[in-house]
């Protein structure tokens, strides 16, 4: 039907009207226990927008299924195969990343549809003689484990629900004798099949596999789908190819399940995934959801969200705030991925398939990106969840002979600069979680940083530095390399493996070799020591500089193991803070050809992209805390919004939320591995955190307001704290601390040497 411009205004002013009704209400919206439902602030539309690259469906936490609505693919922005600008759905699917800067998944494409079998899901030219459908913003409702639409093109609802490895749909069909739901093997986002596999089992079930390169050059996905109504007539195709009998296999597989339905008659899909085979896919659906009740499975999802949102409670009348942070929360939960079946089988980096191994197996790990916040986040919020991570992470070790650098589904695409394991795994070590071998996990971390794996290594062992003219990134590949080597001595120190520890110790300075006194900027130097030229601090060419995805302005900071050093390098505390100040007070501007992940500037200081994260926090180093108030607080009230558009670049993983949840409660993990957070800017009244043994650690902000943005006092369970940080081991003991706030700094707090973070084991 079409809407002219007057009526579609007054439906667009009825829809916010009644939204803004909803969402007044929602804040009063209890359990039956009496408690607030935390997932009513969660809109997984927030970063679907701009350049956030979100997953927006159904899922549970950190599970296996990522059960959402597919786009065609039209660039960058559609990385997780949707964005919120478009509306055109080519199905549903059922693998799915959330904020990467890289394509890839949108697996096993699921579409009801009625009326003429089209067998081409079509694309953005071609859109009317394909099965892809219109849809409108207005008919989109997304929760923490619900999806639906409406699908235009055969006013069909659709609604999505998801357990860890099946996804479950909801068709509320209407009239018709041509109805059907379409399985698509074909259709990835940015990906080629290479084997696809497609069989009726029997008039309600059907199975197979999809094949695929791209991103993740081998990756084996397994299927089972269960429809609630008998199919009437099954179809198969091999691309335009129609194939007769009940199973085929190629590379473009296609299935047509076909049948009658009445007026609103509501068929359901259940589609177990598996790694390993689609028995297990099947065994899966038994395992998580054996029965047709959809609103269960929605309720189900919604009590696991809300179980783990309530780990972490603020107290704030900022509604927008709320949104906000329990979105961040939800979005640092989406990743990494259950990778394992109910019987305990996954399919390894090897492509062996392993059996229960004693530990739930996870697969995408965007560690170059996870390293820096959600890792240390998890060690606070998931502490039950971390042995599995790093036994993942050592399985993989063994598997493919050095630690994870980027793993997606059993795929190790080696995106990024650095080792970026070590510095999760060690920092799991240190804190004290069990459940691995530290022995192990030591082997790991030195032969994955020993090892002639990564760029430059080599070079870095045998020179002390890794020349420009041997490859790109090497100022960014080295001083990655340098964080996660001061892990690995600290590991070395704790196993009393002296040798080791003073050998990383040194490697975890080579930073050093980069800095060029005449321009106070870590630079490019080549093989025969000479500094690359020309030099211009502000360009960030895109991976093709010394830099990844950032510029010399940026890189200077990223010594979070050793700000100490690096105030030395620079002169001293007074020489250091006048160089952060011209970070962040200069123009933003960039020199043409500079990365799109360079986004959310201050000056030149990128909250967008991943190096720049601890930045802000570097002032306390030199005895200046009160110099991070004002970054942070713009950070958190500027680049962060409850709008589509609410993240200022890619969400990566979760680690940009992470960074938002950190900082909004009062404090940041600027060395990911010493056990100590660096404090900020703290933002809400209140905020109360769940720690082991059923404490709580309670974090109280008095004189909180948007002006009142310095600290002025610290106290620890009463008494004065002066520290400008506080350690993890404080945190877990419970107890509370209190931020007493002002409208102007106090220069004194933090001052002192005694009160500085120090790059050391706390």
């Amino acid at each position: 039907m079409k809407l002219n411009n007057l009526h579609k205004t007054f439906l667009l002013a009825l829809s916010f009207t009644i939204t803004l009704m909803s969402c007044q209400s929602n804040d009063t919206k209890k359990n039956k226990k009496g408690k607030y439902k935390l997932t009513q602030f969660v809109d997984p539309f927030i970063g679907s927008g701009g350049h956030g690259h979100v997953f927006v469906g159904a899922n549970v936490p950190f599970g296996g299924v990522q059960l959402g609505p597919s786009n065609f693919y039209k660039g960058w922005d559609w990385s997780s195969s949707y964005h919120h600008t478009d509306s055109i759905i080519k199905g549903f699917t059922h693998l799915n990343l959330s904020g990467t800067g890289m394509t890839d998944l949108s697996d096993f494409i699921v579409m009801p549809a009625v009326g003429k079998r089209k067998i081409w899901a079509g694309n953005q030219e071609h859109p009317n003689d394909a099965f892809a459908s219109f849809y409108s913003k207005e008919t989109e409702v997304a929760k923490a484990g619900y999806y639906s639409v409406m699908l235009d093109d055969y006013n069909i609802k659709a609604e999505l629900t998801a357990s860890e490895r099946v996804g479950m749909h909801r068709y509320t069909f209407p009239k018709s004798k041509q109805a059907r739901v379409i399985i698509d093997l074909t259709e990835g986002n940015s990906d080629i099949t290479v084997d696809t596999f497609i069989k009726q089992v029997n008039e309600t079930t059907f199975q197979g596999y999809r094949f695929s390169k791209g991103w993740a050059a081998d990756q084996r996905e397994y299927f089972t789908l269960v429809l609630s109504k008998p199919v009437t007539n099954f179809v198969l195709y091999d691309r335009n190819d129609k194939v007769e009998g009940t199973q085929a296999k190629g590379n473009y597989m296609k299935g047509f399940l076909e049948f009658e339905t009445a007026e609103n008659e509501v068929i359901y899909v259940k589609m177990g995934v598996s790694p390993v085979s689609s028995e297990n896919a099947l065994a899966n659906i038994e395992a998580e959801i054996p029965h047709w009740n959809f609103d269960k499975i929605v309720k189900d999802a919604d009590d696991k969200w809300n179980n783990e949102l309530s780990k972490i409670t603020i107290e704030t009348t900022d509604l927008g705030k709320k949104r906000i942070f329990y979105t961040a929360m939800y979005h640092t939960m989406i990743a990494p991925n259950l990778f394992n079946d109910a019987n305990g089988q996954y399919r390894g980096t090897d492509k062996k398939v392993y059996e229960n191994q004693g530990f739930t197996n996870y697969t995408l790990f965007s560690l170059w990106d996870t390293y820096r916040a959600a890792h240390p986040l998890y060690t606070l919020s998931q502490p039950e969840r971390i042995s599995d991570m790093i036994n993942s992470m050592l399985a993989i070790f063994d598997q493919q002979g050095k630690l994870p650098v980027w793993h997606l589904r059993g795929n190790e695409t080696n995106t990024m600069p650095g080792y970026s394991a070590i510095p999760v795994v060690v920092d799991a070590c240190l804190k004290g979680f069990e459940g691995f071998d530290l022995e192990r996990a030591y082997n790991a971390v030195k032969v994955s940083a020993t090892g002639d794996f990564e760029p430059g290594v080599e070079d870095l062992m045998k020179l002390g530095y890794i020349p420009a003219d041997h490859g790109p990134e090497s100022v960014a590949s080295a001083m990655e390399y340098a964080i996660a080597d001061w892990a690995i001595s600290k590991l070395a120190e704790k196993l009393g493996k002296t040798e080791d520890a003073v050998y990383f110790a040194k490697r975890a300075k080579a930073y050093k070799q980069y800095f060029n006194k005449e321009t106070r900027f870590m630079r490019g130097k080549l093989e025969d020591g000479s500094w690359r030229t020309p030099f211009d601090p502000v360009s960030a060419q895109h991976r093709v500089n010394d830099y990844c995805e950032g510029n010399a302005w940026q890189y200077l900071w990223l010594v979070p193991q050793d700000p100490e050093g690096l105030i030395e390098l620079l002169g001293g505390d007074e020489p250091y803070i006048a160089k952060l100040d011209e970070l962040f007070g200069m123009s933003s501007e960039l020199d043409e050809g500079a990365s799109i992940d360079i986004t959310g500037l201050i000056g030149q200081y990128a909250h967008g992209n991943e190096p720049s994260h601890h930045t802000t926090y570097m002032y306390a180093y030199a005895g200046a805390q009160y110099k991070i108030a004002d970054n942070v607080d713009y950070i958190l009230n500027e680049l962060y919004t409850d709008q589509p558009d609410g993240l200022s670049g890619n969400e990566d993983c979760g680690q940009m939320s992470a960074w938002y949840v950190l900082s909004s409660m009062g404090f940041y993990s600027v060395n990911p591995a010493n056990g100590m957070y660096v404090f900020g800017r703290p933002l809400f009244d209140e905020v109360n955190m769940k720690v082991s043994g059923n404490k709580t650690f309670k974090i109280q902000t008095e004189n909180n307001s948007a002006e009142n943005i310095y600290i002025q006092s610290v106290s620890l369970n009463g008494k004065p704290y002066t520290k400008s940080f506080i350690t993890h081991k404080n945190i877990l003991k419970g107890g509370t601390l209190k931020f007493v706030m002002g409208g102007k700094p106090n220069i004194e707090f933090g001052k002192k040497d005694e009160d500085r973070p120090k790059s050391i084991m706390y």
